[in-house]
């Protein structure tokens, strides 16, 4: 009994030092983010003259102005066009392939699951100019494109963050997919179910949590990416809504108050999918953090 307490007593001051380290971190990571939305909701003049830890002049005329600056209402449009697709076909993809190296036995799923992976090793600065070549030189019909290439369309976007983000998701789904009892799939095939009705109606819908996970994951990363669109478009009405934050930057002022209301803004939709997953995000998460 004695012996017990002790050992409890000992594990105490280290869960006490734990505790103190997650509070701190938690606090460092919130802090700049509490902080741009408290600067968005108060007056530039205000600021400038108070200081910006000074308390006052509160207003929500800089959420109104860098709506209409920063031309969100297009900005909002595009993205959804270029990440809607983008995440939908990386998902399907991913699934599709991981579902083959996870349950069938062939000599070259080791080499194929390196091919989808190897990609994300390398710089995407280092495949700019192949790819921006390859999209200048594609023919595609005049209908998808005033100049008859890939170049300054949404589909050139939309096919390289396809291209980069398959692998990683591919190598979790394949993990994921390991999981899963091989008996379900068994007693599908008694059942009479062939392989696609195996995949779409057993493995996918107990894949729920992963991709779940990978969506939220897949939507921040090319909600927020503004390399490729840059690199791949010279139409201003066609640049994601990343390219809003730029719009409120001046030449040589910029009104910090009113970028921070922006980027609230930017924030949001990503905000909303995390809490629209989170249940499913949170199981995804802690698979296997338990043994049984």
């Amino acid at each position: 009994m004695t012996t017990a307490i002790v050992g409890r007593n000992k594990k105490r001051p280290a869960r006490v030092v734990l505790q103190v380290f997650l509070i701190v971190m938690a606090v460092g990571w919130l802090f700049p983010v509490a902080w741009a939305v408290y600067n968005s909701l108060r007056d530039y003049n205000f600021t400038s003259t108070h200081g910006y830890f000074s308390v006052g002049g509160f207003t929500l005329k800089n959420y109104v102005n860098a709506w209409a600056q920063g031309n969100f209402g297009q900005t909002f449009f595009n993205s959804a066009v270029i990440t809607i697709p983008a995440v939908i076909l990386t998902l399907l993809l991913a699934s599709s392939a991981a579902f083959v190296l996870a349950r069938f036995n062939f000599k070259f799923n080791l080499v194929m699951l390196t091919f989808f992976t190897a990609a994300n090793m390398l710089p995407q600065q280092a495949l700019l100019v192949p790819l921006f070549r390859l999209f200048l030189n594609v023919e595609v019909p005049y209908s998808i494109s005033d100049s008859g290439t890939l170049y300054d369309t949404y589909y050139a976007v939309i096919a390289v963050n396809v291209a980069f983000q398959t692998g990683f998701c591919t190598f979790v789904l394949s993990n994921y997919m390991r999981t899963i009892p091989k008996e379900l799939q068994e007693a599908a095939y008694v059942d009479g179910a062939g392989v696609f009705r195996q995949f779409w109606q057993v493995v996918l819908p107990l894949c729920r949590p992963a991709l779940a996970a990978l969506a939220v994951l897949q939507v921040t990363w090319v909600y927020n990416d503004f390399f490729w669109a840059v690199a791949f478009m010279r139409s201003g009405d066609k640049f994601p809504v990343t390219s809003s934050l730029q719009n409120l930057k001046g030449q040589f002022f910029t009104d910090y108050n009113l970028l921070s209301a922006g980027s609230v803004i930017v924030a949001i939709p990503t905000l909303i999918v995390f809490f629209l997953l989170q249940r499913h995000l949170r199981a995804g998460l802690t698979l296997g953090a338990t043994k049984g």
